[in-house]
């Protein structure tokens, strides 16, 4: 197996495991500790509980699914989207860029399987200090999708290729 095959596999391990957590994690909040109305508890740490919630939008809540039609909308296009960063992360080179992917994909597809069963996404994380709370309520999906964006981004910002000079003399 090449290195290359290697990077596409471990992405793909990736994103299946980030899959599999998140859907175990919104399996053991509802069906377990019985959060299975909006708004109740499970209060863990201090400043972080388990708080029910359906997300009913997408990023931040927006592009609210308002109908059946709205909600199929999303699901496809939410897919679409998957199919697209599955398809970038199969062609991508670079390993950092690939595992990134992996977070992305694996979150999206744990997003789209609550929205095409519930036609919502489950949410339970609840990071608070006090009253205060710097973050929406998230799950395991969103945290996957946010930190595989950042990776991204701050690769393409803060990692350069070299000059094809430099390419040429190191070879």
């Amino acid at each position: 197996m090449t290195a290359q095959r290697r990077y596409h596999l471990i992405g793909l391990v990736i994103a299946l495991a980030i899959f599999i957590a998140d859907q175990w994690v919104k399996f053991f909040i509802v069906e377990r500790l019985g959060l299975d109305q909006i708004g109740e508890t499970y209060p863990l740490l201090s400043f972080f509980d388990f708080t029910r919630t359906n997300n009913y939008g997408v990023s931040l809540g927006m592009f609210e699914a308002t109908s059946m039609e709205m909600r199929w909308i999303l699901v496809g296009v939410t897919a679409l989207i998957a199919l697209v960063v599955m398809i970038w992360m199969m062609r991508e080179k670079l390993p950092g860029d690939i595992a990134a992917l992996g977070l992305v994909l694996g979150g999206a597809l744990g997003n789209i399987r609550d929205r095409f069963l519930h036609g919502y996404v489950i949410d339970y994380a609840d990071f608070h200090i006090g009253d205060f709370r710097p973050f929406l309520i998230f799950n395991i999906a969103d945290a996957a999708i946010t930190i595989g964006v950042v990776i991204i981004l701050a690769r393409a910002l803060f990692m350069r290729e070299k000059p094809a000079s430099e390419q040429d003399a190191e070879a």
